[in-house]
């Protein structure tokens, strides 16, 4: 595991973002941990919250020019991000979107620096891949290129097949999907921590009944 990925789970327990229990998804599986990044806001270093993206996005060599970060989750990790890439000297233009279209002023539902080249999304978790799959078709129809795709957590489920969510996505619109921890990486970390060793039956038989 690496540092990052150890410091983003570290991070997530502590602020109650990742959770371990009974939950029902928006899918409505039953699932044995649940994340929700809001959580962060409140109790978490958002500092060492973007280091994590930023070093998971430097690790794993994404090129782009843009940075979009899709309502709500997305809004302040894309901004975080971008403020970390700021300053280290890289600035890239951030944008995101309004759940409902404004009819006046401005207009529109994309707030901040239009999309344009090759974009880069950024979003908390990734499950069935519909809101992924959203946010890459909002930024074909602007007219730019959606080339990367970052979630803190992928927790590598099927899709609309037999796939994972993430390599749908990667294979419908021929974006590169990564995470900075996935299923895989949260169970070897419940595994070699006695103190969450409690939930790893479940995590392991969600993984058999869910998993891709």
């Amino acid at each position: 595991m690496k540092d990052y990925q150890e410091s983003f789970l570290k991070l997530a327990i502590k602020s109650k973002s990742l959770q371990f229990g009974e939950f029902t998804l928006k899918s409505g599986r039953s699932s044995p941990y649940f994340f929700n990044a809001a959580n962060m806001l409140s109790s978490c270093s958002l500092y060492e919250l973007a280091k994590c993206y930023v070093d998971a996005i430097e690790d794993k060599n994404l090129n782009f020019d843009c940075i979009y970060g899709p309502a709500y989750k997305g809004i302040f990790l894309g901004s975080i991000v971008a403020t970390l890439f700021s300053e280290q000297g890289n600035d890239y233009p951030l944008a995101f979107n309004r759940k409902e279209e404004k009819d006046h002023g401005e207009g529109g539902n994309i707030i901040g620096a239009k999309p344009n080249g090759n974009v880069l999304i950024i979003d908390d978790v990734l499950s069935a891949g519909t809101a992924g799959r959203e946010s890459i078709e909002t930024i074909l129809n602007l007219d730019a290129s959606p080339a990367c795709f970052i979630v803190g957590l992928d927790r590598q489920e099927k899709g609309n097949s037999e796939m994972s969510s993430s390599s749908e996505l990667s294979t419908e619109f021929n974006i590169k999907v990564e995470s900075i921890v996935n299923l895989d990486t949260l169970i070897n970390f419940v595994a070699n921590d006695l103190t969450y060793s409690e939930f790893l039956p479940n995590l392991n038989k969600y993984r058999e009944e869910w998993g891709a």
